[in-house]
C-alpha cells in the first residue's frame, strides 16, 4: 500500500497541473490573453472585453470540460475495479452509447434537462447490465469476451443513433451531431457536472481499502468480509450516474475514462486510494486541455472535443490492447 506523504504528493502535483490547464484555457482562444491581463481579470479587473471572454465564457467551459473529463476518468476507474480488466471504459463497453440513444429519446420527445439526464442514466444502466449479463452468459466471464461484447454493444448502439439521426428533423441535426461528437460550446453551467465529481470523490474514497481487496477478485473479497455483491452495485450505480451526467453535459467524449486510470495505475501503482483522485484530477486536466486545443487548432472555427480525444485515445487503446494477456 501507499503511506499517506507518498499519496499527497502525486496528488498535489496532479493539482498543480490542473490548475495550469486552467490558466491555458482561459489565456487561448481566438483572442489571445497574456498572463498578466489575466491575472488582472480573475481579480477584478482588466479589459471589459478581457473580462466578458474570460469570466462569462472561457471558465465556464473550462469548468464544465474539467468535470466532464473528471467524471469519465473516476467512472473508468471504478468499471476497471469492478470488473478486472484494464481494458474496460464507459465507451468502449458501452456505457456512453447507451447513454446517448437515452439521451437523444428525451431530446427528441422534448424532455426537460432533468429528464434528459435522467434517461442517460438509466441507458447507461441498461448498457452496463447488458454487457455484463452477456459476457458472462452460462459460466464466468473473461477480459477477451468482455471487451468483445462490449465492442458489439457499442456497435449496436452506434446504429440506434443512426436511426434516431435519421429519423429527426433537419433543423434538429447539426446540434445533435456535434453533440454526439463531444461538444462542450453547449455544455451550459459548470456547476451540476462539478458537484457530481466532488460528491462522487467523497463517497468512494473512503472505500479505498475495500476496493483494493475487490480489485483482487470476488472470492478472495468474499472470505476477507467484504459485502461483494452490494458493492459491485454501488459501483454499477455510481459509474452508470457518471456516465450519465458526463454524457449531458458534453456528448459522447470518448477513451478518457480508458487512458487515465489505465496510466495511472501504471505510473502510480494499484492503490485505489490514490488512483480515484488521480484519475478525477488527470482526467480533468486532459479533457481541459483536449478541449483548448479543440478551440485553437482551426480558430475560429471550433473542433468537437470529442474528435481530439479520439484521436489520442485510438492508438493509446491498441497499445494496451497489444500489451494485454
Amino acid at each position: 500500500m501507499v503511506s499517506r506523504s507518498r499519496r499527497l504528493r502525486p496528488l498535489a502535483w496532479l493539482t498543480l497541473a490542473a490548475l495550469l490547464a486552467l490558466a491555458i484555457a482561459l489565456a487561448l482562444g481566438s483572442v489571445g490573453i497574456a498572463p498578466d491581463e489575466l491575472v488582472a481579470v480573475l481579480l477584478g479587473g482588466g479589459d471589459a472585453l478581457h473580462q466578458t471572454l474570460v469570466l462569462e465564457l472561457r471558465l465556464p467551459r473550462a469548468l464544465a470540460a474539467f468535470g466532464t473529463g473528471a467524471l469519465l476518468a473516476l467512472a473508468g476507474a471504478l468499471m476497471q475495479i469492478l470488473l478486472r480488466n484494464p481494458l474496460a471504459d464507459p465507451y468502449v463497453l458501452g456505457l456512453s452509447g447507451g447513454a446517448s440513444v437515452a439521451a437523444l429519446v428525451a431530446m427528441l420527445a422534448g424532455w426537460s434537462l432533468v429528464l434528459v439526464s435522467g434517461a442517460a442514466f438509466i441507458g447507461a444502466l441498461a448498457s452496463t447490465l447488458i454487457v455484463f449479463g452477456l459476457a458472462h452468459g452460462t459460466g464466468s466471464w473473461t477480459p477477451t469476451r468482455l471487451l468483445l461484447t462490449g465492442v458489439v454493444m457499442a456497435a449496436g448502439w452506434g446504429a440506434l443513433i443512426s436511426f434516431l439521426l435519421a429519423v429527426s428533423p433537419v433543423e434538429q441535426l447539426p446540434g445533435m451531431l456535434y453533440w454526439l461528437m463531444g461538444d462542450m460550446a453547449y455544455a451550459g453551467s459548470p456547476w451540476p457536472v462539478l458537484s457530481v465529481a466532488v460528491i462522487s470523490l467523497l463517497v468512494v474514497t473512503p472505500l479505498g481499502r475495500t476496493l483494493n481487496v475487490l480489485a483482487r477478485g470476488s472470492l478472495q473479497a468474499g472470505a476477507l468480509g467484504v459485502a461483494v455483491r452490494p458493492l459491485e452495485w454501488t459501483l454499477y450505480l455510481l459509474a452508470s450516474l457518471l456516465t450519465a451526467v458526463a454524457v449531458t453535459t458534453a456528448g459522447s467524449v470518448g477513451f478518457v475514462g480508458l487512458m487515465v486510470p489505465h496510466m495511472l495505475r501504471l505510473r502510480l501503482g494499484n492503490d485505489q486510494r490514490l488512483i480515484l483522485p488521480a484519475s478525477l484530477l488527470a482526467g480533468g486536466t486532459l479533457l481541459t486541455l483536449a478541449d483548448t486545443l479543440a478551440r485553437t487548432l482551426i480558430a475560429p472555427q471550433q473542433l468537437p472535443v470529442g474528435v481530439i480525444t479520439a484521436l489520442l485515445g485510438v492508438p493509446s487503446f491498441l497499445y494496451l490492447l497489444s500489451r494485454s494477456r
